[in-house]
């Protein structure tokens, strides 16, 4: 056999080892998930609530409990998650929202959401209506520019 036929087999071999663990991880990630998500979904409840601010802020600058940042495995401490300030009743409280709706939050006004210990699940105006989407963002000089171009020279525009 010639040596570089060796080294093929073999890195055929090694990678043929990395996806089968990187599946069975996987699977096993997603059972965790699944666990996960329907407790979550059985401990919910829905409360009205004044959302004061919302931002992306790292764990430990996000004002939770101390039990919070003890249970937060040591890899996900420095990861920046959503987080919203808002207040239910006369408390004022930090919550951790699902990264899903985090966009559609509005910001100084009074919602029904879905809660379900200091995770937002689901957020609705206060009349059951869904909150409407944040408005598109404007677009830069040079994407203008180039659908102007677009346009003179009868092409398709960019979407």
């Amino acid at each position: 056999m010639k040596p570089w036929m060796i080294v093929l087999i073999v890195i055929t071999v090694i990678l043929v080892v990395a996806v089968v663990v990187l599946y069975f991880l996987g699977k096993r990630a997603q059972k965790k998930q699944a666990e996960q998500e329907e407790m979550l979904q059985a401990n919910k409840q829905t409360t009205s609530m004044l959302i004061i601010d919302k931002k992306r802020m790292k764990l430990r600058d996000a004002g939770l409990p101390q039990i919070v940042l003890d249970q937060t495995p040591k890899t996900m401490r420095g990861a920046k998650l959503p987080i919203i300030k808002a207040k239910i009743g006369p408390q004022i409280m930090s919550l951790i929202c699902d990264e899903k709706i985090f966009d559609s939050v509005p910001i100084k006004k009074e919602v029904r959401a879905v809660i379900s210990g200091i995770y937002v699940l689901e957020v609705k105006g206060l009349h059951g209506k869904p909150v409407a989407a944040p408005p598109a963002k404007k677009k830069g000089r040079f994407r203008r520019a180039l659908e102007l171009a677009q346009e003179k020279a009868g092409a398709k525009p960019l979407k």
